[in-house]
């Protein structure tokens, strides 16, 4: 479970350059849940990806995850039991390292560190088997450095990194923004079959209603650093993307083209 107890996060507080990104977040999400957030730019998803994180700590408030206060422990304290996937597919990834690096990198996280083989025999049975669910291939090739990989095959692998650690939540932060229509159908479908076998709490940021309405279980529209409307699974599936766009313009915002595309663009 993932709790969002009054969260403030204010930039430059107490200046004249002052931004407030998130207003007053208090929100609960259960263990297994997969959100889908929407919202203008400026509406505070990434802070919100970001205060998950520990990338950045709120200015007040609290941050529980499983029962555990982790508001003021660092990004690299909490790295065991998140995993992030950024809306760039090269930010995931070391593009001169090989896949198979990469991956131990990642099964790395949140442990102590030690003097030993990256990878073993038994490591890289570990690795193939969530590499060969992605049906690309890429279980064959765990010596091609990543470089060689197209966006999406990247942002797979990134996928299956952030899942190597069994983490207790999954943040996607756009991770489909930077595909082509095709590439990021086929990575949508990935995702949901990933989410489905962590069954963990997922957080998915995306600028596509489509995507927003049909993918997930629940579905939060986010306004000025506020979360404006909460949507559950009937809810949700009774929406349509003209509606949705009216929460957000209804608040004030603007909605850009991009976050009309539809999955079949």
């Amino acid at each position: 479970m993932l709790e969002m107890r009054a969260v403030r996060l204010v930039y430059n507080e107490g200046t004249t350059t002052e931004v407030v990104a998130v207003a007053g977040l208090d929100i609960t999400i259960p263990s297994g849940q997969f959100v889908t957030v929407v919202g203008s730019n400026g509406a505070g998803k990434s802070s919100f990806i970001q205060l998950v994180s520990g990338a950045v700590r709120p200015t007040t408030g609290r941050v529980v995850i499983a029962g555990t206060d982790v508001t003021r422990q660092p990004q690299h304290r909490r790295a065991g039991r998140i995993g992030r996937v950024f809306d760039n597919p090269h930010a995931g990834s070391v593009p001169e390292l090989s896949i198979e690096e990469n991956l131990a990198l990642a099964m790395a996280r949140g442990r102590r560190r030690g003097l030993r083989l990256a990878t073993t025999r038994q490591r890289r049975e570990q690795m193939r088997a969530p590499l060969a669910n992605l049906g690309l291939g890429l279980e064959n090739r765990l010596h091609d450095p990543v470089r060689l990989l197209s966006a999406g095959q990247r942002q797979s692998l990134t996928m299956v990194m952030a899942s190597l650690t069994s983490p207790e939540v999954l943040l996607l932060d756009e991770h489909l923004a930077a595909l082509d229509p095709g590439t990021a159908s086929r990575v949508l479908d990935l995702t949901v079959g990933l989410v489905r076998r962590l069954a963990c709490t997922t957080i998915m940021v995306t600028h596509n209603m489509e995507h927003a309405i049909t993918v997930g279980d629940r579905l939060l529209v986010m306004s000025r650093g506020r979360v404006i409307a909460d949507f559950d699974a009937e809810e949700k599936a009774r929406l349509t993307v003209p509606e949705l766009v009216g929460h957000i313009t209804g608040a004030g915002d603007v909605v850009s083209d991009r976050m009309l595309l539809e999955e079949s663009a």
